[in-house]
Formats: C-alpha cells, sequence, structure tokens
C-alpha cells in the first residue's frame, strides 16, 4: 500500500478553551488536487496554518511522504516541501516584483540562487500574468497583481505541496476565469494542491475530492459532487429553517 503525500492525523488545535480544529483526519495523493471548503470560522486557514508551521498542533500528527512535520518551524517545512498562499496577501512591499519571487526559489524547497533564481522567477511572473511588470515594487501594484506575485512566488520553491487560501478570492469574472485555468494548468502538471475555497462553480469545475469542516470537525470527505449536494454541508452553508 503506498503512503499518501500527506497524512493529517486525528489532529487538534486548541486556543485555551477553544477548540478550532477538533481531531480531524484525511489524506492527500501525490498529484490530488483537494478542496478543503465550509463556512466562517470552520477552521479552514487554521488546518492550512497547521500543515505550513505557522501554528504547532495541540495533539495529532502531520505526515509528509511518511515523515513527521507537525510543530517543526514554518521556515523548515518551506525547506521540506510546503508553499502557500495567505487568505491575505503577504508580499515583501520594498521589493520588486521579481525580487519577491527571487526569495520563494532562494529559501523554499529548491534553493536556487542568482541567475538560475532570477530566471524562474522571470518565468513564473510571465506564466501568472505579470510579464513585463517584474521590475515594479509591489507596493504600487494592485491587490490581484500582488496576489499573482504571492502565487509565483509559492512556486519558485517547486513544493511538493502547494496550499491556496482563497486566492480566488476578490477577483472579478473574467480574472476568475483565469485563475481558475491557471490553477487547472498547476494541477495538470502533476502539483499536489489544497485550496481553501468559498467559490463553488471552482470547487466543482476544479476538485475531483472535497473534505468540508464546520466548527472545527470533517463532516464530510469524498467525490465534489456528492458532498456539495450533502444534507449536512448544505446546512452547515445554509443553516437549517427549523433553526428560525
Amino acid at each position: 500500500m503506498s503512503v499518501p503525500l500527506l497524512a493529517i492525523d486525528r489532529v487538534r488545535k486548541a486556543f485555551g478553551g477553544l477548540v478550532a480544529v477538533n481531531d480531524v483526519s484525511f489524506e492527500v495523493a501525490q498529484g490530488e488536487l483537494l478542496g478543503l471548503i465550509g463556512p466562517n470560522g470552520s477552521g479552514k486557514t487554521t488546518m492550512l496554518n497547521l500543515i505550513s508551521g505557522a501554528l504547532s498542533p495541540t495533539s495529532g500528527n502531520i505526515l509528509l511522504s511518511g515523515q513527521p512535520i507537525a510543530g517543526l518551524a514554518a521556515h523548515k517545512i518551506a525547506r521540506i516541501g510546503v508553499a502557500r498562499t495567505f487568505q491575505l496577501v503577504r508580499v515583501l512591499p520594498s521589493m520588486s516584483a521579481v525580487e519577491n519571487v527571487v526569495a520563494g526559489a532562494v529559501f523554499g524547497h529548491n534553493r536556487l540562487w542568482g541567475g538560475e533564481a532570477l530566471t524562474l522567477a522571470r518565468e513564473l511572473l510571465a506564466r501568472v500574468g505579470l510579464k513585463g511588470r517584474e521590475e515594479i515594487p509591489v507596493a504600487a501594484m494592485t491587490y490581484i497583481d500582488q496576489k499573482r506575485i504571492e502565487l509565483a512566488r509559492a512556486l519558485a520553491s517547486n513544493p511538493h505541496v502547494l496550499l491556496l487560501d482563497e486566492w480566488l478570492a476578490g477577483l472579478n469574472p473574467s480574472e476568475l476565469r483565469i485563475g481558475m485555468e491557471l490553477i487547472r494548468e498547476i494541477s495538470a502538471q502533476g502539483r499536489t494542491i489544497i485550496m481553501v475555497e468559498h467559490v463553488m462553480d471552482a470547487i466543482r469545475s476544479l476538485c475531483q475530492r472535497c473534505v468540508v469542516m464546520n466548527s472545527g470537525t470533517k463532516i464530510a470527505d469524498g467525490i465534489s459532487a456528492s458532498v456539495l449536494a450533502d444534507p449536512e454541508v448544505v446546512r452547515a452553508y445554509l443553516g437549517d429553517d427549523d433553526d428560525a
């Protein structure tokens, strides 16, 4: 039996008396594009923070290719091969677009340097739609373009697992189509992706499988079409008429 690329095993995260993630388990196969969904406050971003090392779990295990990574520092997990974007964009505002992406190449899993890192950064900026804007300071760029830079920076590290935290949020309809196609292309090249997303059209279109969280617990895990039609999932998003 093959080992999953990423295994979340009874992971729990408590902040004092608040349990943000409550004994959640799921696995992600090599090359899978998994949707991680749920209403606001369900624990999705906390889960990404646990996987990426921004937070340490209270209990449970996180395994990457069978090796435990739970509780390691974020920079060590990045070097091992986990990269992410953030719900609220985090770029290096005093640096140019290309310098931001070079940072991903230098400090990530690949650890490229010099001309090799610069060439990769330019290629990735072109790939996310920013060709010709490489030298512009990111502080002078729009929020949407900063999101593109953040994605290029994550890809520059050549991660085993790419975590996208609402990367499609805030895009207009034409940008959304372009963004979905970009994610589809990245996935088609064999990249393993976990995407937290509220755009259900994107989940239906891109993710064969999704995991649903609500109030810190996993309430569904399976084929996206079936999961999104599950009455419990519908209630989690829309509420129950009987509660009125």
